[in-house]
């Protein structure tokens, strides 16, 4: 995409120990980020310009995790892994999934989603011998999912009408590849989200970083996505405020950012009441647009003990035909209460390893990302199943992941010369 978000002269990563070294990773790690990436987008969502059978669209992306599994496996035909409290959970997870899933309650769908579950772990476990704590999969998500939002401009520059249509309330969709509004707004800001601290960390410039961030807000303004916003705005705020005591770059941006929230929130009240609001009743923003309803018949809904405990099977996120648009109970109704168990592991340990590392870079763009994920995860089903929220955990992970420390050089044996007795005598002079 032309997104030059390489660090900049004089930048931190030119002092000792502010970077970890990642110029092992080869180029086909970086292949394969950007096919999971693909895999996550989905198969449902607004209709296109060009019709596209929902077929089609899974055969892509099934196609991409299995063409990610082999590249992975390609390139550490060794199966050299780092040891990964997140992927190990992920791999309980996923254990849970197929006991749930074995009784067919949900279909033989659920056989297939447990499958693709197993290769998207499996491919996590393989890249998992890059994660050194560097930078180098924060870019390789931000240049995919900017090359995604990309699409979504395309297709708004294409034809408007498709790219805005009445069926979402004018909101923005995907008109070349099928994208909800949600996608669109988590996409944008968490890249967003990554590039500010990018740039607070000096690891990039101010005009490549206004090449990323100013389209990403104005696709995010046009999908009115909420759980996006306030998943960027207190993310970020959590984040830059673990810099705060080593950054002035950060005290200076968390300062002017309040001074303009305040600014904005009492010049532009109305307009910004008018945004959130999109037109809702209040009874229907009450209700989250309906999902309390859902929510409640859930709840409600009578279930055996076996079902209690490892729920259903991996289904489609809904109940009686309608989203659930919840993780966790979208991970209740399919992985039970010990699926809920582990999600709930997955974000306090990550959680926990990043109070815990010193203030840096790689702690900040980790705080980010749980976070979001975290906030976003009341309005939006994802965390029990391979999902964009997965691999944004995955990305977290692999910040915090301690730098491999390099091998010693073995230096060889040098045999000892035989020194002839009078040769060893001290010469007097």
């Amino acid at each position: 995409m032309g997104v030059n978000l390489t660090r900049g002269p004089g930048t931190a990563g030119t002092q000792p120990g502010t970077e970890p070294r990642s110029a092992g990773t080869p180029r086909i790690v970086g292949i394969v980020w950007g096919l999971l990436v693909l895999n996550t987008l989905g198969s449902a969502g607004a209709k296109t310009i060009v019709p596209l059978p929902r077929s089609l669209i899974q055969m892509v992306t099934m196609g991409a995790l299995v063409s990610a599994f082999a590249l992975a496996l390609t390139v550490n035909l060794r199966l050299r892994i780092r040891a990964s409290a997140y992927v190990f959970l992920l791999t309980l997870l996923l254990v849970t999934s197929v006991i749930s899933s074995a009784n067919l309650e949900s279909g033989f769908g659920a056989l297939f989603r447990c499958f693709r579950l197993t290769l998207f772990v499996g491919t996590l476990w393989l890249l998992s011998r890059w994660w050194v704590g560097s930078e180098t999969f924060v870019r390789h998500h931000i240049r995919m999912y900017f090359a995604v939002l990309g699409s979504v401009a395309a297709g708004l520059v294409v034809s408007p009408g498709a790219a805005l249509p009445d069926l979402y309330g004018g909101r923005l969709v995907g008109a070349l590849w099928p994208l909800t509004p949600p996608q669109i707004g988590q996409y944008a800001a968490v890249i967003i989200g990554l590039t500010v601290l990018l740039l607070l960390g000096r690891r990039t410039d101010g005009a490549s970083a206004a090449v990323v961030i100013v389209p990403s807000l104005v696709l995010l303004a046009l999908t009115h996505t909420r759980t996006a916003t306030l998943g960027l705005l207190l993310g970020l705020a959590l984040a830059i405020c673990s810099l705060i005591l080593t950054s002035a770059a950060a005290r200076r941006f968390f300062t002017w950012t309040v001074l303009c929230v305040v600014v904005a929130a009492v010049g532009f009240a109305s307009a910004l009441q008018s945004w959130f609001l999109r037109g809702q009743s209040q009874e229907n923003f009450s209700s989250l647009t309906g999902r309390a309803k859902v929510w409640n018949a859930l709840l409600a809904a009578p279930r055996s003990t076996s079902e209690q405990l490892f729920g259903v099977g991996l289904g489609d996120k809904s109940f009686g035909g309608l989203p659930i648009d919840n993780s966790w109970l979208a991970v209740y109704n399919e992985q039970g209460l010990i699926g809920v168990t582990l999600v709930a592991a997955i974000l306090i340990v990550l959680g926990g390893v990043a109070l815990l590392r010193p203030p840096s870079l790689q702690r900040a763009c980790a705080i980010f990302l749980i976070s979001y994920c975290a906030i976003a995860s009341y309005t939006e089903a994802g965390l029990g199943d391979a999902s964009p929220y997965l691999l944004h955990l995955a990305l977290a992970a692999s910040l915090l992941a301690a730098p491999a420390e390099a091998a010693p050089l073995s230096t060889p044996d040098v045999p000892r010369r035989h020194i002839p007795r009078w040769a060893r005598r001290s010469e007097v002079i």
